[in-house]
């Protein structure tokens, strides 16, 4: 199902914990890597006169310089790649970054990109602005990695029987069928009736699986909290989850639920859609 795992970076410290994180996974999964860089039109363009009749500076040294980071940016991905004895193909663009890199997501099965970019520091968002582009614009399962997290662990799916968590569930097979590893299924609902038919729904969907799957319910808190709690608690590598909920129509980002896990999680969330 994961042949092809498009990998989006702009060179920053947070992109190259994904970028790690990619090649880990390419490699368990045997999928071939396409690396993306986006010079942003914004910079490489600089600034343009606004009638004050003060010339704007030269965009050259600048355009030449984010030309030659982005091609630095795709020689270390590369690098991680072929070190994992991952296939790896990439090319530099110039463009609307987010724009691009949903674009170029039409041709893979997974797209992977940090939570965080290149400007993190200088913002108060908890998911960097092309991350958030990128989230709205997709039709693709995207991993958004925070730094630090970790390929080993098992998956915590986090199911609540809408369509986009079906999706989810099907993902969450793959991937622990092919990484070997447990999954834990998370379900939150008040009503414990329903929270039974949802875990034997979700027993329809993985079928016999050659790993373990066990069982988590809450009925107290937040949901996204519940969440990515249970995810620590059982050391999981990644949450799996749908983009939306069960309230889709009323959601922008992503689902409520995601949009808050992808910002507070420390471990990686694979958006299904």
């Amino acid at each position: 199902m994961i042949s092809t795992i498009l990998m989006a970076t702009d060179g920053s410290e947070p992109a190259g914990a994904a970028e790690r994180y990619a090649a880990s996974l390419a490699a368990r999964l045997r999928a071939r890597i396409q690396g993306i860089s986006v010079v942003e039109d914004r910079l490489a363009r600089g600034f343009t006169e606004d009638g004050l009749g003060l010339a704007p500076p030269s965009t050259e040294a600048l355009a030449g310089y984010l030309k030659s980071r982005s091609d630095l940016a795709l020689r270390r991905l590369g690098d991680r790649a072929r070190a994992e004895g991952v296939e790896y193909h990439s090319e530099a663009l110039q463009g609307i970054a987010d724009d691009l890199v949903v674009e170029r997501a039409q041709q893979a099965d997974l797209l992977v990109l940090g939570r965080d970019g290149q400007h993190a520091r200088y913002r108060t968002g908890l998911v960097g602005s092309t991350a958030d582009g990128i989230l709205r614009k997709t039709a693709k399962a995207a991993l958004v990695v925070p730094q630090g997290a970790q390929l080993s662990g098992p998956l915590l799916l986090a199911f609540d029987g809408s369509p986009g968590a079906r999706v989810g569930a099907t993902l969450a097979v793959h991937l622990a069928t092919r990484l070997g590893e447990p999954i834990h299924v998370f379900v939150d609902s008040k009503d414990k009736g329903r929270a039974v038919a949802r875990f034997d729904e979700v027993r329809s969907l993985v079928g016999a699986l050659p790993v373990s799957v066990r069982e988590i319910s809450s009925t107290l808190g937040r949901p996204d909290v519940k969440i990515v709690d249970s995810a620590r608690e059982v050391r999981a590598s990644v949450i799996v989850m749908g983009a939306f909920g069960r309230n889709r129509i009323t959601d922008y980002f992503i689902g409520s639920n995601a949009s808050a896990v992808v910002r507070s999680s420390p471990i990686a969330v694979l958006v299904a859609r």
